[in-house]
């Protein structure tokens, strides 16, 4: 054990202090002991400046690899208002402008939404997920205590210019408006309200299996739906390969669907996929040499 003792030594007319240790191996003075501290501090303080430089590093790296200023501010709840549409059963929400045709089918379900325009973005957020939760603060016909409900986005909801913005335009730009499945609606506000502010933010989407490409078209013109997309949910680019050809780039035609120009008839096709958060997968040979027109194949490929 140490015990540390004080003698007063006089200096001029001041008085300085002067502490010394006790151990085993004898006096030793305190001054030795500050010395070594202040170098061990100093070698301390210099790993921790490193340790904290690689770590901002590092998050800067994630940061612009999940998409930079717009994937931190994902994080943040933003405010929006929202309505609801089609039916008890969700039945009226089947179709829409992202083309997944029958939501069950596709992977979605009943929790799903429309987008105003201005989230819309001509197509490009289909599949998004969004955690939306009613602004008790703002309004009486939120259900209290109700969580965020988790939405997919699969339809658009348009502008209606034959109303104001406040009055019934609710999807006139540049508002954001999310236009509800009516059973994800009841999960946080009561039905007679009609509309409620809401608070939103993009989530990740989990869903059941890999992911589905439906094939329609024709000969030298194949049109794909990507659906059950997981991860951000996003589909940002997307590859074609036959197995007599190289990676071929598709380009988006509408909503989730994509095409490709090539001639592919009679061989396996592969696929690649890139989400909005810089993701890659790979699914291969997932329609067999004997795939047609008009059928869904499901991969083993997944954004997690």
């Amino acid at each position: 054990m140490f015990r540390a003792v004080r003698e007063m030594q006089p200096i001029g007319t001041w008085i300085m202090p002067r502490s010394y240790i006790y151990g085993r191996e004898g006096d030793m003075p305190l001054q030795n002991t500050v010395t070594r501290n202040f170098h061990n501090l100093t070698v301390l303080a210099s790993a921790m400046a490193r340790a904290t430089m690689v770590a901002f590093r590092l998050a800067l790296c994630i940061f612009f690899f999940l998409g930079g200023p717009d994937a931190a501010a994902a994080v943040q709840w933003t405010p929006a208002l929202a309505t609801f549409y089609g039916g008890g059963d969700a039945s009226g929400t089947m179709g829409g402008a992202c083309g997944y045709g029958n939501l069950y089918d596709a992977g979605y379900g009943t929790r799903s939404t429309a987008l105003s325009s201005a989230l819309f973005n001509d197509g490009a957020m289909c599949g998004a997920c969004f955690a939306i939760a009613c602004d008790a603060r703002r309004s009486r016909w939120c259900k209290p205590g109700a969580p965020p409900v988790t939405v997919t986005a699969t339809n658009l909801c348009p502008p209606n210019w034959a109303l104001p913005s406040d009055n019934g335009g609710w999807c006139n730009p540049p508002r954001r408006h999310f236009d509800m499945s009516q059973p994800a609606w009841e999960t946080i506000a009561v039905y007679r309200a009609g509309i409620v502010p809401v608070n939103y933010r993009r989530v990740p989407c989990r869903r059941g299996g890999g992911v589905r490409f439906a094939i329609n078209g024709h000969s030298y013109f194949e049109l794909v739906t990507i659906t059950n997309v997981g991860g951000s949910g996003v589909v940002a680019q997307a590859w074609i390969k036959g197995s007599s050809t190289e990676w071929m780039a598709m380009s988006r035609n509408w909503g989730a669907n994509w095409q490709s120009n090539a001639y592919l008839n009679a061989q396996s096709l592969s696929f690649r996929l890139r989400s909005d958060d810089g993701r890659v997968v790979t699914a291969n040979n997932v329609a067999p040499a004997g795939w047609w027109f008009g059928a869904t194949y499901t991969s083993r490929a997944q954004f997690y």
